[in-house]
């Protein structure tokens, strides 16, 4: 399992109002400019970022980016769907929206299950006031370690915090292994594996210094599984540990 970057941990140095977009064919850089416009869809020789090659849902020309009044526009120009953080979608009568500075992912729906993930990064000028610091080193959030099947079982569990949902909570253990049940390589990870895979991560983490609650206290009371799993995955999504193209993991069950 090869873990491709991801624009959530942030993107390289580069002017402000520079536009980062990543998707799984690759990813470009487009410093601001007048009238400057950036194409994603299937159609690599019709777009400058290639997104769902092998999925006819998407289409050939699915959206565009646009510089305007010093900022990046999103339209979707396609027939299917983009949905943005929080639930948010957009359709082709959608009017065009403002990207904030920062990280955004856009999902655009696919075939089936399927939604194609395409990273969105804008470099922010700053605010005013603070002392330059151009050659200092970046200070990455805390990221904890995980194995190769504590990884795959944590993405089965929270695919909906990857996905940027407005309320996402985690799959239940039993639907996690009725899922795994389908991806080549995991079919051995049962509900038993899962959980003490699940608890083990908690313990470890907690033991480090996790900043939310996932471990119950000595006498067992303290929130419910549920509420620790939340802020398991909570915590590992606001810290960078699982970011959204982990969800590639999922690729090979959901385009079956």
């Amino acid at each position: 399992m090869t873990l491709r970057e991801s624009l959530a941990r942030g993107a390289a140095p580069s002017p402000p109002g520079t536009l980062h977009a990543r998707s799984v064919a690759g990813g470009i850089r487009v410093p601001p400019g007048a009238e400057r416009v950036v194409r994603f869809g299937r159609d690599k020789d019709e777009v400058d970022l290639c997104v769902g090659e092998d999925d006819l849902r998407v289409s050939r020309r699915h959206g565009e980016l646009s510089y305007q009044r010093s900022t990046w526009w999103l339209r979707n120009t396609g027939q299917q769907l983009v949905r943005l953080p929080r639930g948010r979608l957009m359709h082709l009568s959608t009017e065009p929206i403002p990207l904030a500075p920062g990280y955004t992912p856009l999902f655009v729906k696919g075939s089936g299950h399927r939604e194609h993930l395409v990273e969105l990064y804008v470099t922010d000028a700053g605010e005013e006031g603070r002392v330059p610091r151009h050659r200092a080193e970046t200070l990455p959030p805390k990221r904890w370690t995980l194995s190769r099947e504590e990884r795959l079982v944590l993405v089965v569990l929270g695919q909906q915090y990857l996905q940027y949902e407005s309320d996402p909570r985690p799959l239940s253990y039993r639907q996690a292994a009725e899922l795994l049940a389908f991806l080549p390589g995991a079919e051995g990870i049962t509900k038993r594996v899962i959980e003490h895979r699940v608890e083990d991560v908690r313990r470890r983490l907690a033991r480090g210094g996790f900043p939310y609650q996932v471990t119950r206290g000595d006498d067992g009371g303290g929130p419910s599984d549920s509420v620790l799993k939340h802020n398991l995955l909570r915590g590992l999504v606001e810290s960078t540990t699982l970011v959204p193209p982990d969800l590639e993991l999922l690729d090979d069950y959901f385009s079956s």
